[in-house]
């Protein structure tokens, strides 16, 4: 098996704070450590179940929080940014199965650090209509390139997201939201030992793979800046809702790829980066 692993932070066990989570801040060098056990327990529990590679993509901010020498050996790092299809870079039809390591709660909902892609920037988004943040967009493009999402890890409320997107995904509650920057944490041990064997046992046997889709999507986001939404109407396909909810119709992954370059739009003209 060949399995890629997308490792966000804010779902990271035992992180509750920006603080937590964005360089610079007081306790990130040790959340960026608490990232890569996570993840290195993810990687433990794919290798267990037979897999031959296994690829992580830092998916968090700057996309250089995970240190290659904190990372299981077996394992290869996508590190860096610009990545055109961003926090599913690397990502081809040749996987059997995605782990998303320490994902969030969309925009607007309960959970730790909960928001989607730019922070305070992004009011909401919707995918063929219906409400969507980075686990639903995850999963909806790996699935358009035949890969199963067949893991996530995360706080109760990311758990939620994904269950209510796609139930047959096994999750792993690392923490339990008690509000956005507060969380019953579970002891870490556990955690990674639950992660572990959840992947191991998501895996076993080899997961079935949908068939890749070529069908079209519309994803319309409701930005908090309408300078945002009018510069992105400069964009061949992209048309206006209204003064700040703009929308673009095409297949999945290139309509991940069109908003990626629409959040680089509105990172030039707002002091947010395009992930956090």
């Amino acid at each position: 098996m060949r399995i890629y692993i997308s490792a966000d932070m804010e779902g990271v066990t035992g992180l509750v704070d920006a603080d937590d989570v964005q360089p610079g801040g007081r306790d990130y060098e040790r959340g960026r450590a608490k990232m890569a056990e996570d993840v290195n327990a993810a990687v433990r529990g794919a290798l267990a179940a037979g897999a031959v590679h296994v690829l992580v993509n830092d998916a968090h901010g700057p996309m250089r929080n995970l240190l290659p020498e904190a990372l299981h050996p077996a394992a290869r790092l996508v590190r860096g940014r610009p990545k055109q299809l961003g926090m599913l870079e690397g990502l081809t039809g040749e996987y059997d199965a995605v782990l998303c390591v320490g994902y969030h709660s969309r925009a607007g909902a309960p959970g730790v650090l909960s928001h989607s892609f730019m922070g305070h920037e992004i009011e909401d988004m919707w995918l063929d209509g219906r409400p969507v943040g980075e686990i639903g967009l995850a999963q909806a493009t790996a699935a358009a390139l035949g890969v199963p999402v067949v893991a996530l890890t995360g706080d109760d409320a990311a758990c939620a997201e994904m269950t209510e997107w796609d139930a047959s995904v096994a999750t792993v509650p690392v923490k339990y939201a008690r509000d956005r920057f507060s969380a019953e944490l579970r002891p870490e041990a556990e955690a990674r030992e639950a992660i572990e064997e959840t992947v191991a046992a998501a895996l076993t046997p080899a997961p079935r793979r949908p068939a890749p889709s070529a069908a079209e999507a519309t994803l319309a986001v409701r930005w908090q800046s309408a300078s945002v939404a009018a510069t992105l109407l400069g964009i061949p396909g992209v048309t206006a809702d209204d003064p700040r909810t703009v929308r673009a119709t095409g297949p999945l992954p290139a309509l991940y790829r069109q908003f990626g370059v629409w959040m680089r739009v509105a990172s030039s003209l707002t002091d947010q980066p395009p992930y956090c």
